[in-house]
């Protein structure tokens, strides 16, 4: 299904087509053009709804202007509004008394270590748990081509993606097109940098125009979307090698999709977690060089945990989301999943910057050197998260959370031992929890006609906390108390830069309470492997001050080259 006419038009793009739903919109039990007047019983069980009290009096007067809104609702939800447009509003993550430094210049050289001497045998295959920057030197050497990594991705992902349910579409015409093209033009000189000739992977909410963007969602499964993602374009132009669009949770939510539950490499009876599954396990199980994931509450940090892969969620408004999906128009972020803090470093590289479509990406730069050690950063750590854990968590996570601190502890005298001094630090006291509505009502509005339409029935999962009935059940969330949220969310956002101002970074557990704090207030995180428990990897995250991917990168690889976790690789 294209949108050439509608999206060539859109300043700012998050693609699809709202037509998919129209015609069944006849079909909605939500607002029928006839109705009757409002009965003041209705507004008795609105009130018990909000948690408020209204007189009979009062409820009298309301009748008529609850009749008319009703029938501007109707009005509104009869007007045609594409899901690609945002709200008349732009979200920006709160900075006191500083702004960003720097310009952005996307793919601009960067100040790396000499790469790892790699003997590579006859069997390319070889070198499928290698990193970025490994297969950047190889390639640029010529060494090994790009059509052979190309071949052998496309080959290990038809083998074991099935498996592990981490493959929506191989793009294997367009991916030997790019690799040979690659080649060529390395053969003649015109090297493009680390990235040129690297096969890569997408998750599925990223347009790729003539190939499919599913969404993970029945809905969606045929839907084709006339351009390419703002990111796809810019690793396009860095010469990456697009290989395969990767599975993800429907409409962005778990690791169940329309083809299944994606698996975890490490153990095949474990998910993958989500909502970038596919990217977390292709990229875990050396199905590809490195993956794209989007985040809107944990989607890169708890898969890339669950995996065993670094990941890294930007802040907000560092990449461009033209060309992908829309969630929470507030929320949504893109970053890299790859196999080490120093290749996480070279996908944002080339990602990050505006690009005149997304007016919420801030001009704001990157500039960083493979500085390998904690000399001269404030780093605080979230002490009682790596002694007690948390409150919600079910006697099956309680036992894997106490498996797990051994390795945490460990990890955490790693840090030590390389030079970090740790200083405890809490999260403010703030109910963050109270806000969360903030992301299920821009979802449940983003996927309006979906609901409206009962395309939601074609979901695969359709539990009490799926998308499903969360749409349903965030229609009744106000729109003063989504307001309401999103002023308290300011006073949030100010609490945290009180406290990154006394620290360049804070390590936890990526299984931590400021997972959802950061995600409110659009703080960058970086998830790394640090150590196994039961066989399963565990995971350190570092979060930083906003709009200093640089220094979280930097403690992230300093932290990979002092322990050996980030090299071991599972046997699929």
């Amino acid at each position: 299904m294209s949108r050439r006419g509608t999206i060539g038009r859109r300043g700012f793009l998050r693609a699809a087509p709202a037509a998919l739903a129209s015609g069944l919109l006849a079909r909605s039990a939500v607002g029928q053009s006839e109705v009757e007047p409002i009965p003041p019983s209705s507004i008795d069980g609105a009130e018990a709804l909000s948690g408020l009290e209204f007189t009979p009096s009062e409820r009298t007067m309301m009748q008529e202007g609850l009749e008319r809104n009703r029938q501007r609702f109707q009005a509104l939800r009869e007007f045609d509004i594409p899901h690609d447009i945002e709200p008349a509003v732009t979200f920006r993550p709160k900075l006191l008394g500083r702004t960003p430094s720097g310009s952005a210049t996307p793919n601009a050289p960067l100040s790396l270590p000499t790469p790892a001497a790699v003997s590579v045998s006859d069997s390319v295959e070889d070198l499928a748990f290698e990193s970025v920057w490994t297969l950047a030197d190889l390639l640029k050497r010529r060494i090994v081509s790009s059509t052979a990594l190309t071949r052998m991705y496309l080959d290990r992902l038809k083998r074991h993606g099935d498996t592990l349910k981490c493959v929506v579409t191989l793009t294997e015409t367009l991916a030997l097109q790019q690799a040979q093209q690659a080649d060529m033009e390395i053969l003649q000189g015109r090297y493009r940098g680390p990235l040129h000739g690297v096969p890569w992977g997408a998750k599925d909410l990223l347009a790729t125009k003539g190939i499919r963007t599913t969404w993970g969602a029945k809905p969606y499964e045929d839907q084709v979307i006339d351009l390419d993602a703002t990111v796809v374009e810019r690793l396009r132009d860095a010469g990456s090698v697009l290989v395969a669009k990767l599975s993800m949770g429907a409409l962005a939510q778990g690791g169940v999709w329309f083809g299944g539950s994606t698996r975890n490499p490490w153990n095949l009876e474990r998910s993958s977690s989500g909502s970038s599954a596919g990217p977390g396990a292709a990229t875990a199980a050396g199905l590809v060089g490195f993956s794209i994931g989007t985040e809107t509450r944990g989607s890169i940090i708890s898969p890339s945990a669950a995996c065993g892969v670094t990941g890294l969620r930007p802040t907000y408004g560092r990449v461009s989301r033209y060309g992908a999906m829309a969630l929470s128009w507030t929320m949504d972020k893109i970053g890299p999943m790859c196999r080490s803090a120093e290749d996480c470093a070279l996908v944002f590289n080339a990602i990050y910057g505006p690009d005149g479509r997304d007016e919420t990406v801030v001009d704001a730069g990157f500039e960083w050197e493979s500085d390998l050690s904690f000399a001269g950063l404030r780093i605080g750590y979230l002490r009682e998260e790596f002694e007690v854990p948390s409150d919600n968590l079910s006697d099956e996570q309680r036992a894997q959370w106490d498996a797990q601190r051994v390795s945490l502890a460990a990890a955490l005298e790693a840090l030590r031992g390389v030079g970090a001094d740790l200083e405890p630090i809490q999260l403010p006291d703030f109910p963050s929890d109270s806000i969360g509505f903030v992301l299920t009502a821009e979802a449940a509005a983003s996927f309006d006609d979906l609901t409206r339409s009962r395309g939601i029935d074609q979901l695969t999962s359709q539990s009490s906390r799926s998308w499903p009935n969360t749409f349903r059940t965030s229609r009744f969330i106000p729109a003063v108390e989504y307001i309401r949220a999103q002023r308290a969310r300011t006073l949030l956002m100010e609490k945290m830069e009180e406290l990154m101002a006394d620290y360049d970074l804070f390590v936890s557990p990526s299984r931590s309470a400021s997972l959802g704090i950061t995600n409110l207030t659009g703080h960058p995180a970086i998830a790394v492997k640090a150590g196994f428990a039961e066989g399963m990897p565990v995971s350190l995250m570092f979060t930083g001050r906003l709009y200093d991917e640089a220094t979280i990168l930097r403690a992230a690889s300093a932290f990979e080259r002092a322990t050996p976790w980030h090299a071991q690789h599972p046997t699929v």
